[in-house]
């Protein structure tokens, strides 16, 4: 066999969500930040993630982290977050998928029954709390980046739909929230395509008529992912959600960013307050338990401490390679699965 590249990777996926994490075979990026770091990737190495996520090696349904030294004293580790379509500054299952393989692999020393430590995120300094038993990651709790509305009843014109009402929120990335009962959904698996493709549809108008910006991050503007929420039950109870991840299909995992960004609505709309819980239910039946930890301001702006807690489970090890002969280097797609975009930010 002979191969120019091999990288190490251990599958992982997070309440049904796939987020597997590259432990050898990448060197880090360039970058005195995090954020630094995944704009380098993002320019200068983009063909390992077309690589890993791409046919025939990936799939559509597939993110991918990549381990890197923290570029902080305080944090255990650093990861960048790479998925179909973009480098988001954060994901809820992406980094519990991190989190997870960072304990029950050794590289970050397990203590039962909690483990504590801080990543070095995109988006900002994460804490952990990850719950320990017998040697297994029985479940982690992020403490996420401040989450804040943008703003909350936004007109979009969507072709097919006529004018929709959305709230625009950040939880790591931004979402336009929206109505799914109203729209005529309930979020059951056989609705998976129907609320795939009028999420895409939403997020293209979204894209195209709102101006939306990090007050902090310049280049992270636009809507990113559309999430189809029904009726808030009220605190602690089960509320049913799906986010349609692009190139389009539903997260299987109830979307930890996702999380964030529904409790900063609920919060500005006063139906949430410090302490107040949120179990979060995806389109296959698994849950996030989200909490406000504290309200606190993001440049000016409102916005909360959330908690998101949720589980993860390593799949296999895979080491993989590339032949200099082979006609895909960095892979390929199908307007089949992947629909009709292609580049990394649609």
């Amino acid at each position: 066999m002979r191969s120019k590249t091999s990288i190490r990777v251990v599958g992982c996926h997070a309440e049904g969500e796939v987020g597997d994490v590259i432990i050898g075979g990448v060197l880090p990026p360039a970058g005195r930040t995090m954020m630094d770091k995944m704009i380098t990737m993002e320019r200068d190495h983009d063909h390992i993630r077309r690589m890993l996520i791409c046919e025939p090696r990936g799939s559509v349904a597939r993110h991918v982290n990549l381990l890197v030294p923290s570029t902080r004293e305080d944090c255990a580790a650093g990861a960048i977050i790479m998925e179909p379509t973009e480098y988001p500054p954060m994901s809820g299952s992406n980094t519990i998928c991190v989190a997870t393989v960072l304990l029950e692999t050794g590289m970050v020393p397990m203590q039962e029954p909690e483990t504590r430590f801080k990543l070095d995120m995109p988006g900002g300094v994460i804490e952990v709390h990850a719950q320990c038993r017998d040697g297994k990651c029985v479940s982690i709790t992020l403490r996420n980046a401040p989450a804040f509305v943008d703003r909350l009843d936004a007109g979009i014109e969507v072709e097919g739909l006529g004018t929709l009402t959305a709230d625009i929120a950040y939880g790591g990335m931004f979402y336009a929230i929206v109505d799914a009962k109203a729209l005529g959904f309930s979020i059951a698996p056989d609705e998976a395509r129907e609320l795939a493709v009028a999420g895409e549809k939403i997020r293209r108008a979204a894209r195209e008529q709102l101006d939306v910006v990090h007050p902090q991050f310049d280049h992270v503007r636009g809507v990113s992912i559309v999430q189809f929420a029904m009726p808030f039950q009220g605190p602690g109870n089960v509320t049913r959600n799906t986010c349609i991840v692009s190139p389009g299909r539903s997260d299987r995992s109830p979307t930890g960013t996702g999380t964030s960004a529904r409790m900063a609505v609920l919060q500005a709309r006063g139906l949430m307050g410090v302490g107040d819980v949120l179990i979060h239910e995806s389109i296959i039946g698994s849950r996030f338990t989200g909490r406000i930890v504290e309200l606190t301001e993001i440049a000016g702006r409102k916005a909360i401490v959330p908690e998101i807690t949720g589980r993860a489970w390593i799949t296999g090890e895979h080491s993989y390679y590339l032949d200099p002969t082979d006609p895909y280097p960095q892979g390929y797609v199908l307007s089949d699965t992947w629909g009709t975009s292609t580049s990394v930010k649609q």
